[in-house]
């Protein structure tokens, strides 16, 4: 009852993150609309919230080692739940992004959630409960894009889809005060180091969100890539010379970790360019485009994203079982040649309703499938004290990857464009782009984990349960 419990916390925060980053894409020309503001600047809801996770995510998972992670999971809840509450109540659009800065704050569950079931699960169940457990991350994902759509169809107030993140982060809340308190193994925080990464991720990151509104060769953008390179390299030199450092450095040089971080980089590219471009493609007017289904958001929603998100809920467990039998270096693997495959069948075969749902359904299954692997293959790589923070960075990865994914689609499908009247729409070879690129890097995510991850990957070690009484149930 109590690894039930612990592995529906973890689960359903993981689940709570990925469902806070997704919900508002479909509908930011509806708050835009709804609040009088321009699209350039309701794009900074998604920008805000990718921010603030890149800034935070590494320190929590620092922090979740030093204080314990009870207290720091509830502490991100808190201030999940109040960035929900903020959201779902705010008229202004600098208030919506400083709530959206606060949500970001929730892409730290899911490291800390990892670090809760190895210190808690017994070894036997620990590799299944970190592949469900990093599976609700796509189904989160797709299920708030359908949450999306039917609680804004016909322009009803976008804030309800916050109320929904108000109401999640208050079960998960609930949740995580049933956790157990460990208490943390003490020690110093790298803040300096963790200001740093900061900056060198917000310097990475704004550019690659805001390229395609700014201009990718605008002075903007270019002074923030080669502010990027020069403060994270500057991160590295730090790192190497403190004694307790944020980030350790030979753990990241380590070539198991090096690359399942590149192919969660590949992942979350894939992932958003499906999602974004699949969404776009069958709300493309066939009357005038002579391609796409005339979809509305919410159709999009629930006839062409919802079945990959209810596949994605199944596969979850499948995946744990797969890694347990065969090793989370050969079900990544997998994982991505499935994506590719798929991704590459959409690029050509979306003539149908039932090729592209067909496609779509595959496609997220391969992401469900990468997610549950690599947690497990971190996990074999590092020593428990620093699950947190692999973690963490992993995560990072698929943020970059994903935010260069949406940024990428979107430039091809606002360059490769054909006027109906007043409109310009994109053309069809600009989705096949889009598709066929997503197919590259999974494949891409394959290939550099054949080549450069062992196959002989070691088990996790058991981690013995505490016997001590300093674990108590709150």
């Amino acid at each position: 009852m109590r690894s039930k419990l612990l592995l529906t916390t973890a689960a359903a925060a993981s689940f709570l993150l990925a469902m806070i980053q997704s919900i508002p894409v479909p509908v930011l020309a509806q708050i835009a609309q709804q609040l009088g503001s321009d699209v350039t600047t309701v794009g900074w809801v998604s920008t805000a919230t990718l921010l603030a996770a890149s800034a935070c995510t590494p320190l929590l998972g620092r922090l979740g080692h030093v204080l314990g992670i009870k207290p720091v999971f509830i502490g991100t809840l808190v201030a999940t739940l109040l960035g929900s509450v903020i959201a779902a109540t705010a008229h202004d659009i600098g208030w919506l992004i400083a709530a959206r800065v606060l949500q970001g704050t929730s892409f730290g569950l899911f490291p800390l959630g990892i670090s809760l079931l190895r210190h808690e699960l017994p070894a036997a169940k620990l590799t299944n409960g970190m592949a469900i457990v990093a599976s609700t991350l796509g189904v989160g994902g797709g299920v708030a894009l359908v949450a999306s759509g039917l609680l804004t169809q016909d322009g009803a107030d976008y804030r309800r889809i916050f109320w929904l993140c108000v109401a999640a982060s208050a079960v998960v809340l609930a949740l995580a005060c049933t956790l157990p308190r460990r208490p943390g193994a003490g020690g110093r925080v790298d803040v300096v180091g963790a200001v740093v990464l900061s900056a060198g991720l917000v310097s990475l990151l704004l550019p690659i969100s805001q390229g395609h509104s700014w201009g990718w060769t605008s002075a903007r953008v270019l002074i923030l890539f080669a502010a990027a390179v020069v403060i994270l390299v500057g991160f590295y030199l730090l790192e190497r010379r403190t004694a307790a450092p944020l980030v350790s450095v030979e753990m990241l040089r380590h070539r198991p970790i090096l690359v399942t971080n590149l192919a969660a980089m590949s992942v979350g590219f894939a992932m958003f360019a499906l999602q974004l471009a699949t969404s776009y493609f069958v709300q493309s007017p066939s009357a005038y485009t002579g391609f796409g289904f005339s979809a509305s958001v919410l159709q999009a929603s629930v006839i062409y994203l919802m079945p990959g998100a209810i596949t994605s809920i199944v596969v979850g467990p499948i995946a744990g079982v797969m890694v347990s039998r065969m090793g989370p270096r050969a079900v990544l693997a997998i994982a991505c040649g499935i994506g590719a495959v798929s991704m590459t069948s959409l690029t050509f075969l979306h003539a149908d309703k039932g090729e592209t749902i067909a496609g779509f359904v595959v496609a997220s299954v391969a992401v469900a499938m990468a997610y549950a692997s690599m947690p497990a293959l971190l996990v074999s790589h590092v020593h428990a004290h620093e699950t947190g923070i692999a973690n963490s960075v992993n995560s990072i990865m698929r943020t970059i990857g994903g935010t260069i994914g949406s940024a990428l689609v979107i430039t091809i499908l606002a360059a490769q464009t054909k006027t109906y009247g007043a409109v310009a729409l994109p053309t069809e070879n600009a989705y096949r782009l889009s598709y066929a690129l997503g197919a590259v890097i999974f494949a891409v995510g394959g290939a550099l984990v054949l080549l450069f991850i062992d196959r002989a990957t070691p088990a996790p070690a058991p981690v013995a349960a505490p016997a001590d009484p300093a674990l108590v149930t709150a």
